[in-house]
């Protein structure tokens, strides 16, 4: 019976469904992390009698005809890039991007990634890096001597020195935006990669048209809403049981069937 390997499949991608849900709500805490969402696609169809086909010799045609569908399938995990709430932490070089645009991340290997966990720290060289102790491009150098650190909204970073009335500029902070965000390819840590379903990154100061401004001492939240992924969890358990129901009663008919026999 056909049903059996239908519902089959609904199974497992209801299953696919309830995986993305559950690490959408494990991640309500991380920072800056975008929420996904499954997309489902209707398989191949069974023509048993094609649409428009003749019915007679006097020319008439079968109106609708018989397609059976053969179940759904997962066809994507969109990323949805919502802008998640903003964070007061009052740390100095916690940064937040309030807009379009991501941080750059040179990886051990010379690769640049992506991300917006500004959530930055000072390595034992006053270099600017992530909590991985990855360098944030294109390299920001902090005197060990400053006694203050600003970074303004065009993410220009300026240090305080004493004896010295006016702040030095030591850096500039830069984001990158893509044609399309979806088609970058997460590999933990908070990081991303472009591929060629994003296209190349557009690199500009923060605060371009286009771009977001940086906000010194704060981090940008998860943009998991908890109730609706709840709400989302339940729908996909009644959908799994649905599913699972229609195997039942396949193979209730199937016995009975037998039972004849």
């Amino acid at each position: 019976m056909r049903s059996l390997n239908i519902a089959a499949t609904g199974m497992l991608a209801q299953q696919t469904n309830v995986e993305v849900i559950s690490n959408n709500i494990a991640n309500m805490n991380t920072t800056a992390y975008a929420r996904r969402r499954a997309e489902f696609n209707d398989l191949l169809y069974q023509n048993m009698i094609r649409a428009g086909s003749a019915s007679s010799d006097q020319g008439t045609i079968i109106p609708a005809g018989v397609q059976l569908g053969l179940g759904v399938r997962t066809a994507a995990v969109y990323r949805i890039s919502e802008q998640g709430s903003l964070n007061h932490t009052e740390n100095t070089f916690d940064l937040a991007i309030n807009g379009k645009g991501y941080f750059q991340v040179q990886l051990p290997n010379g690769e640049t990634s992506y991300t917006r966990d500004g959530s930055f720290q000072l390595d034992p060289n006053g270099t600017l890096v992530t909590h991985e102790g990855y360098t944030v491009m294109p390299g920001i150098n902090i005197p060990l001597e400053a006694v203050g650190v600003t970074v303004n909204a065009s993410g220009e970073v300026l240090v305080k020195l004493d004896g010295q009335p006016q702040p030095q500029n030591v850096g500039q902070i830069t984001l990158a935006t893509f044609a399309n965000e979806a088609g970058l390819e997460a590999i933990g840590k908070n990081l991303f990669l472009e591929t060629p379903g994003s296209g190349a990154p557009n690199v500009a100061a923060p605060g371009t048209p286009g771009y977001g401004a940086v906000m010194q001492g704060f981090v940008e939240n998860s943009n998991v809403n908890v109730v609706s992924e709840i709400t989302d969890l339940i729908s996909a358990q009644r959908a799994y049981e649905m599913n699972s129901k229609a195997i039942k009663t396949s193979d209730e008919m199937m016995a009975t069937v037998n039972q004849l026999k």
